[in-house]
């Protein structure tokens, strides 16, 4: 059997373990690197270990560690209930509001699972009070949290521009952005029509907001010192992770975060994931398994339905398995030689519909943002019937992020 074939195999294993297993797929795939770059394609290790995106990673290690820094100090959970205080006013607005908090928690820095992790449980309680369903309000965060996701200075939005670039696709953060955050807005809106949201009344009382009563010195530092980072990366160009290491170095440095604890709550497990994902994709492209790839993809669409098959294949399988840490890594560097095998399509388009579609999925409760949602309703009765309810919804959204991507992402790729 061929180094590419025993690639391709390996990235298939890989991809189903994810779903299968809870082992760390970016484990898995260095192994196999290993094995089938050293003793099948006979490249050496150090051929094997350029494969390692050093970029990357430190990339994410620099995001990551600074809102792992905002957040052990309090900071990103102080600023989630002072924009709670909100919701004095209408019940109806008040599933907007959980979207528009959890989207921009999510698109400052953090993603979305710390997102919904910081939001899900002053929703879930608020909207208790108010009588919001919990369906809704699950509803409602999760696609304002992934709605955010793509940031160009958020984790995921990293990684899911940097695979872009590498792809030939640099430039486009905008475009990422929009695309993914106009999905998730229109199905956050369907669903507050749909679920009774329009006709909510009376008032919301606010949050409990004990022990809110004001912000410390240390964290109007971590606000100062996370706001300069923010306009440094987008006014004057600063590269993204290394000013965040500086950034936090600085936090760290002044005390206004602990160190160990900080350190410890770096998502390491997924910065790995996304690291060993990438470095048996890179053997992939080198032994030619990439080009096999693409062609299996090629066989499943035609340049016409293209964008609508990625999205919805990349749906089911991000349904089950990691977003950004497989099914990113896995498909966005296919797209070149994709366009390529069908004789046409638009390569920015189906990007787009890679994103979007592998993202709209993950309200499913097998995702980590769905069981952060069911695990914040205290009433197991309840909770047995929302995960039902985010199930189908989670996995009818592969064919709404089909549909959807058919029909706008090429438009929007030609703005």
């Amino acid at each position: 059997m061929s180094p590419a074939v025993l690639s391709l195999l390996a990235l298939a294993i890989a991809i189903v373990l994810s779903i299968v297993s809870r082992i760390n797929v970016g484990l898995v795939a260095i192994g196999f690197a290993w094995l089938i770059g050293v003793y099948a394609a006979g490249l050496g290790a150090d051929a094997v270990i350029r494969g390692f995106p050093a970029s990357l990673f430190l990339t994410l290690t620099g995001v990551t560690l600074l809102f792992a820094a905002s957040d052990t100090n309090g900071t990103v959970e102080k600023l989630a209930r002072r924009a709670f205080r909100l919701a004095h006013g209408h019940t109806r607005a008040l599933p907007l509001l959980f979207f528009l908090i959890a989207a921009i928690v999510s698109s400052i820095g953090p993603g979305a699972i710390l997102s919904v992790a910081l939001v899900v449980p002053m929703a879930m309680a608020l909207g208790e009070r108010a009588g919001v369903a919990h369906f809704l309000t699950a509803l409602m965060v999760a696609n304002g949290a992934n709605a955010g996701n793509l940031s160009p200075i958020s984790t995921v939005g990293v990684i899911a521009n940097t695979r872009m670039a590498e792809a030939g696709l640099a430039g486009h953060e905008g475009k990422v952005w929009l695309a993914n955050f106009a999905a998730h807005a229109l199905v956050a809106a369907a669903a507050w029509l749909l679920l009774g949201g329009h006709r909510l009344a009376g008032r919301a009382a606010a949050p409990d907001s004990a022990g809110d009563d004001g912000f410390s010195r240390k964290q109007r530092f971590t606000l100062l010192v996370v706001g300069l980072w923010i306009t440094g990366v987008l006014v004057f160009g600063l590269h993204l992770g290394l000013s965040a290491f500086a950034a936090a170095a600085l936090l760290l440095a002044s005390g206004a975060a602990d160190e160990a604890a900080t350190i410890r709550s770096v998502p390491w497990g997924i910065i790995l994931m996304v690291s060993g994902v990438t470095v048996l994709i890179g053997l992939l492209e080198t032994t030619g398994g990439m080009e096999l790839f693409t062609a299996l993809l090629a066989r499943l669409a035609t340049p016409a339905s293209a964008n609508g098959t990625l999205a919805f294949v990349t749906g089911i399988i991000s349904s089950y398995s990691s977003t950004s840490g497989v099914v990113l890594p896995a498909f966005l560097p296919t797209v070149p030689g994709l366009v390529e095998q069908l004789g046409g399509g638009d390569p920015l388009a189906l990007s787009l519909s890679i994103n979007v579609g592998s993202a709209l999925v993950d309200v499913s409760p097998l995702s980590t943002l769905g069981a952060l949602c069911v695990a914040a309703v205290h009433d197991p009765r309840i909770g047995a019937v929302l995960f039902r309810r985010l199930l189908a919804w989670g996995l009818s959204m592969a064919l709404v992020g089909a549909l959807l991507c058919q029909l706008f992402a090429g438009p929007l790729a030609r703005l």
